[in-house]
């Protein structure tokens, strides 16, 4: 019989690449590692590895034996989770790591609003988020853009909440004296050479704003930036430069700025990421439930 905590060994090393990464993920020696995988070995009854130089690959045998193990932990930890759930009389802690924007309009708003649960919140940006998956949050809470996808991480199932468009933002001022109107679509070059601003560097966002801009044909100046886009839509409107920001970044009551729709589009999806087979823990079902019904 294959024992479950070697299969998890292996399917470890499936990730890392390399018998050394594998042994410092899990914290043991290399030479613990190679003599579980031996074992494992004996127990399949078939090679699972083969040597290529001084590192060692998985066999056809081994590559099938990790992709069943993608079900068969994930139906471990959701029985661990379940147990856990039923001990708390189906109730729980669920941690949640958000970036911003998402810990104010889908966090906050269901703070109180799950029977039974507690939450727990961390301030994160997506990647931040991920790694803290599979340490110490429960759902991860990320973004990606058209322009900048994001790949989803080993072992994690994704949670679809919403998908909202980029929106090009510019002063009333500006907006008249280029003839726009209020939601009239705009093409990115007719801005080429205005002043720009965006989010710091260490945001994807970032990022996306000079792809948007560089397949429209131009780099953007950026004279200011930003780790807030309350900030950012607020120096619109103080006629500093113009912005792309995501609808959903827009805070309520924002100073007065026109916004467009982009004539090719840019949109930006937000999801929820849990640890393989979690989602079936009631208190993290309830949770999710209650974060999608939010966005309809």
């Amino acid at each position: 019989m294959i024992d479950v905590r070697r299969l998890k060994l292996l399917h470890e090393l499936a990730q890392q690449g390399t018998v050394a990464a594998t042994a410092d993920a899990l914290q043991l020696t290399g030479p613990a590692v190679s003599q579980q995988l031996a074992v494992l070995e004996r127990e399949a009854g078939v090679p699972l590895l083969e040597k290529r130089g001084r590192n060692v690959v998985l066999t056809a045998a081994g590559r099938l034996l990790v992709s069943h193990a993608d079900i068969i932990l994930g139906d471990v930890s959701a029985a661990e989770s379940a147990l856990a759930a039923l001990k708390a009389n189906g109730s729980g802690t669920v941690r949640i790591a958000a970036f911003a924007t998402a810990a104010r309009t889908l966090v906050a708003p269901i703070w109180t609003d799950v029977p039974g649960v507690q939450l727990r919140l961390v301030d994160a940006e997506p990647d931040a988020a991920t790694s803290l998956l599979h340490q110490t949050i429960d759902i991860a809470i990320v973004h990606s853009y058209t322009l900048l996808p994001r790949p989803t991480p080993a072992n994690c199932e994704v949670h679809e909440l919403l998908e909202e468009p980029v929106l090009f933002a510019v002063s009333p001022k500006t907006a008249a004296q280029k003839h726009l109107v209020e939601g009239q679509k705009v093409r990115l070059t007719r801005f080429a050479d205005e002043r720009w601003l965006a989010p710091t560097k260490e945001f994807s966002c970032h990022e996306m704003i000079q792809r948007a801009c560089g397949a429209a044909g131009f780099v953007p100046d950026i004279v200011a930036e930003a780790s807030d886009f309350a900030v950012l839509v607020a120096l619109v409107a103080a006629g500093a430069g113009v912005a792309l920001v995501p609808r959903m970044a827009i805070p309520d009551g924002h100073e007065p700025v026109s916004l467009h729709p982009l004539a090719v589009p840019v949109t930006r999806k937000i999801y929820a990421l849990t640890r393989m087979g979690s989602a079936r823990r009631p208190d993290i079902r309830a949770v999710l439930e209650r974060l999608r019904a939010s966005t309809d």
